[in-house]
């Protein structure tokens, strides 16, 4: 039988993925708010997704749409962060950021669309977001601890993996600066294949570094002038091809150099203003060798 769901990676090539294309919650987004380092323009932002999701099918990637209004949810463009999906169905978060709340709901709606069942819902007051959510292999699953995946979102993540065979690994964050930004573990880093990923060291925990370390992975570093670009902050569509937000000419580089091919897309309103890139802007579906 043909596999419809199942996301175990991070690199493995990239066969269906969700977006959410910008919308009037995105217009009319308050940037003191929301965070943003200012007032999108929808029209841009709406040609900047286009692109980005034409680059995908581009990559052979089968690119679907969430689409149910969201009044009031400017950040629902970041679908990565509401679910991730596993071989045996969607792990349902709980927002860190109380603005975002019921994106949960109508990203497990939207997933029961594409058939996608529902293995387990966090609640009470564990809080995660997909950002602080890597696969480091099928079987391991970093989950940054900080402002916005807490201790009781990992251990509720850990005890609904732990029977389909995944290890819930906790890498705690620095605060960075403080809770009204957003430093997701996915902020940091970004795996690439098997064994290379693309890391801004400075920030990045040296026990989690030294975890990599010892599973065989490499590092492509990020420069301190392109942390705040969100160089670390890349999509793998198969192993070592990948979309990256333009503007980082030293980690594209460096990219090359480890063997990646890079395709850039521009991201000035959708990722610049609103500080989500390419990883944040897709929730994988399939991933599939």
């Amino acid at each position: 039988m043909t596999r419809i769901y199942g996301s175990q990676s991070m690199s493995d090539p990239l066969r269906t993925v969700l977006v959410r294309r910008p919308d009037a919650a995105f217009a009319v987004a308050d940037p003191k708010r929301w965070g943003y380092t200012g007032k999108p323009n929808l029209a841009e932002a709406q040609r900047e997704h286009d692109a980005l999701a034409d680059l995908l099918r581009q990559s052979g990637v089968d690119v679907r749409y969430q689409e149910d209004p969201q009044p009031g949810r400017a950040d629902s463009i970041f679908v990565h962060d509401p679910a991730i999906v596993t071989d045996r169905g969607a792990l349902i978060l709980r927002m860190g950021k109380p603005l975002r709340r019921g994106e949960e709901d109508a990203m497990a709606e939207a997933l029961g669309r594409l058939a996608v069942p529902v293995l387990a819902t966090l609640h009470g007051e564990g809080t995660a977001e997909g950002g602080d959510l890597l696969w480091v292999n099928h079987d391991h699953l970093a989950v940054g601890q900080g402002l916005r995946t807490n201790r009781e979102g990992w251990i509720q993540i850990r005890e609904a993996l732990r029977p389909v065979g995944v290890e819930a690994e906790p890498v705690p964050l620095p605060d960075f600066r403080g809770p009204e930004a957003c430093l997701h573990l996915m902020s940091l880093i970004s795996v690439l294949d098997d064994d290379l990923a693309v890391v801004y060291s400075r920030l990045l925990p040296t026990p989690f570094r030294k975890f990599l370390r010892e599973r065989g992975f490499d590092f492509v570093e990020v420069p301190d002038a392109e942390f705040e670009t969100m160089a670390p902050n890349v999509l793998a569509v198969a192993p070592r091809d990948c979309i990256m937000l333009e503007g980082n000419p030293v980690t594209q580089g460096r990219l090359e150099e480890a063997g990646c091919r890079v395709r850039t897309y521009r991201g000035n309103e959708i990722s610049l203003k609103a500080e989500g890139g390419a990883t944040c802007l897709t929730r994988p579906i399939l991933r599939a060798r």
